[in-house]
């Protein structure tokens, strides 16, 4: 029997099994793999080997963020449709065409710089059209075909997949980039965009066979009412909001951790980098740790999620606190178990957040849950394209007031835990799907049921 019907002692037609998941988990992971090679590779090569501004790159994965600012656009295309795989496959088309032509702007710049960095922008944009599109589908399908008391363990799973998409990769493609050439850089990239667009095409194909059918024409609302229905969603609303805010935090401190630490307590480029992966080890454990305490309590209602997001979020707050405190300090252990502390808030309140957005992506108007997770996904990509830049010049700015790094570092990272319990707060107002449902059924009572 299809996952697309009734699986694994499911009740429901149409819910995913685990099998079901996993194949969405692939695609994740091929998401992970071809950005992974923007992000790293192609940005290492710009500024090392073509010696261009790190602005250079900087710009070019900020674009590829700035335009999923149109991901309920695209979620849209998937709702009116009535079918997400053709958006998740064209969506993988885009992105490997995409992380291709990055590639080939990387090795025509070496010789033709103009001409290079403009088909890399290009390339970037597609990048950003491709994993959107693909993602929003994935998530938006996720939230409508499985159980909710596997939400948050499928949340997970599609998560550290897209995770082990990155660090699979990056050695994997780092070996054979040796020793390096542009003809290398482009046939390595080629290699990895076609193996990771076919595995995960297979991977979808046939998991839709019991979608619905499409939203027809005559009662088919245009983009813009489709969009205004969502926004005025009270719960839309307030979880867009807790999204940016949350996000933000989240990316500013990604780019703070390691020059802090070299700077503060003078380790070296690889104790850095062994910093940064016991902070990574944290967010899987802490993603793992939820997602079964989620599962074995009783299933992933929104309370309890609601209730993991909100102590993950006071918890990122606190070791933010004591990562600035661990300067003063200066006990490399003490900075050590703190960023390992921040890795599990970080990875608890991810989890739990992406299985609440499926819950409230599910719980309000049919035909319009690709539209909410674009909307939260567009909050999202905002929120990481700005949030890394912020850091970066309120640590400048702080060293230029303030005369030394340690204070600098200090005030941005106890302001990033201010943004952490402001979101905390945000979280805990969010609507229950329950709420939710009583509201579009019963008009007249929206108002207690969103307050």
């Amino acid at each position: 029997m299809s996952d697309a019907s009734q699986v694994e002692g499911s009740t429901a037609p149409g819910t995913l099994g685990w099998s079901g998941i996993i194949r969405l988990g692939l695609v994740q992971t091929a998401l992970g793999a071809i950005v992974v090679l923007m992000t790293s590779t192609i940005n290492r090569v710009m500024v090392v080997e073509l010696a261009l501004p790190a602005i250079v790159p900087g710009l070019l994965v900020a674009s590829h963020y700035a335009i999923q600012i149109l991901r309920p656009a695209w979620g849209y295309g998937a709702d009116v449709g009535g079918k997400r795989t053709p958006w998740i496959i064209g969506g993988l088309a885009t992105l490997a065409i995409g992380g291709v032509g990055a590639a080939l702007g990387a090795a025509l710049a070496a010789t033709n710089v103009l001409p290079g960095l403009a088909l890399a922008a290009v390339a970037f944009l597609l990048v950003g059209v491709g994993a959107g599109a693909a993602g929003t589908s994935v998530l938006a399908m996720l939230a409508t075909r499985v159980a909710p008391q596997r939400r948050a363990a499928a949340a997970t799973t599609v998560w550290v997949m897209m995770i082990l998409g990155f660090a699979v990769t990056a050695p994997i493609a780092g070996h054979y980039l040796d020793p390096f050439s542009q003809e290398r850089l482009i046939v390595v990239t080629g290699v990895v965009c076609a193996l990771a667009f076919s595995v995960a095409t297979l991977a979808v194909t046939g998991l839709e066979t019991a979608a619905p059918v499409p939203v027809p024409q005559r009662h088919r609302p245009s983009f813009r009412d489709a969009f205004a229905q969502v926004w005025r969603e009270p719960e839309a609303r307030q979880f867009t909001i807790f999204i940016f805010v949350s996000m933000l935090a989240y990316s500013m401190q990604e780019l703070l951790v390691e020059p802090f630490a070299g700077v503060v307590f003078g380790m070296t480029p690889g104790a850095t980098t062994k910093l940064a992966g016991l902070q990574h080890g944290g967010v899987l454990l802490g993603m793992i740790g939820v997602a079964l305490a989620a599962t074995m309590i009783g299933g992933p209602r929104l309370g309890s999620l609601r209730m993991w997001t909100v102590g993950g979020c006071l918890a990122s707050g606190a070791a933010l606190v004591a990562i600035a405190a661990s300067g003063y300090v200066g006990l490399s252990n003490t900075l050590k178990v703190s960023v390992f502390l921040l890795g599990v808030s970080n990875g608890a309140f991810a989890v739990a957040a992406i299985g609440s957005m499926m819950s409230l992506a599910a719980a309000g108007a049919q035909a319009r849950e690709g539209t909410r997770i674009g909307l939260w996904g567009a909050a999202q990509a905002i929120a990481f394209g700005s949030g890394g830049v912020v850091a970066t010049i309120l640590v400048d700015l702080a060293k230029l007031f303030l005369g030394a790094p340690l204070p600098a570092y200090a005030i941005v990272f106890v302001g990033e835990a201010g943004l952490f319990i402001v979101s905390a707060v945000l979280a805990s107002r969010v609507s229950s799907p329950r709420q939710t449902r009583d509201a579009h059924a019963t008009p007249g009572r929206a108002a207690t049921a969103t307050s």
